[in-house]
């Protein structure tokens, strides 16, 4: 019996905000898409292509102006908010630059990982008192940043910054990991590493990791599925991608990113977003700066 899909994403439809309906405005653009539960799977395409909107939209970050989005047969943007925080301890989303307040130690700020699972009181308690340092040490050590437990945040370098959310991502209990770029500031031995390590990590929890990467060459190597996005539609989704397809996906990406701006590497902020439902505790611990753990 064929397992039913953990995602599906039917006919989606994601806006820049300010712009009127229509093909000029579409962030994402009639997105179809199944992912089932333990899949790995890449994401490549040019700089704006609509990567890391589709990994904000995977998340419940970014809402859809048309079309729908099921996770485990649950239609995700019919649900109340409070249904919906739920949903969203399920799903992780790293951001390629992890939201980590600059004076909060590295222990404290992998522990925030599982704020969706704390009550008001606990998540309060870690910022003083570490709830559990081993997890820390040993998810920080899946990405050889272990000597870094108790380092503040603003003494690590851009790399180590983007390992230690990786690290928080471990913690998460999430069973949809999406991650964008993750390898952007590592040299090519620490990036291979860093994937395996992530790769590795999902495998052992069944968890599905949908990994947006511009290195082509570790995405062929490492996913057996890769999905090829542009000008915010899919133009491959395949277990099999040629040279042909990946030239295709590139061929005078500059210039198409010139005719359309809003489309442009950096412009993810004018995308619609929403709160409704985000855990406004995680939220609150993750942007304030607590002298305390200093």
């Amino acid at each position: 019996m064929q397992q039913s899909p953990q995602v599906d994403l039917r006919h989606l439809y994601v806006q820049y905000s300010g712009k009127r309906h229509g093909s000029a405005g579409w962030a994402l653009e009639d997105i179809v898409l199944q992912i089932r539960r333990g899949e790995q799977i890449a994401v490549i395409g040019p700089s704006g292509a609509g990567k890391t909107t589709l990994l904000q939209t995977l998340a419940c970050a970014s809402e859809p102006v048309q079309g729908e989005y099921f996770f485990h047969g649950q239609a995700v943007w019919q649900l109340s908010g409070s249904q919906r925080h739920r949903l969203r301890r399920q799903l992780f989303l790293a951001p390629q630059t992890p939201p980590l307040p600059p004076r909060q130690r590295v222990v404290t700020a992998v522990l925030a990982g599982r704020l969706p699972q704390w009550s008001f009181l606990q998540a309060c308690k870690n910022l003083i008192y570490p709830s559990d340092p081993h997890a820390a040490f040993d998810a920080l050590s899946r990405f050889h940043l272990q000597h870094k437990l108790y380092e503040r945040v603003d003494h690590l370098s851009g790399g180590e910054r983007q390992r230690c959310g990786l690290a928080r991502l471990l913690l998460s209990g999430a069973e949809l990991l999406v991650v964008d770029e993750p390898l952007s500031a590592l040299d090519p031995t620490l990036a291979l590493q860093t994937l395996q390590a992530l790769q590795q990590a999902a495998r052992e929890r069944q968890a599905s990791l949908i990994c947006s990467l511009h290195q082509v060459d570790l995405a062929r190597r490492h996913f057996d599925r890769i999905i090829g996005l542009r000008n915010g539609k899919i133009i491959f989704d395949s277990h099999q991608v040629s040279d042909q397809m990946i030239a295709g996906l590139y061929q005078n990406a500059g210039t198409a990113s010139a005719a359309n701006p809003d489309n442009e590497a950096g412009s993810t902020d004018k995308i619609r977003t929403t709160n409704a439902g985000l855990p406004s505790l995680s939220e609150t611990m993750l942007a304030t700066d607590h002298s305390r753990c200093s």
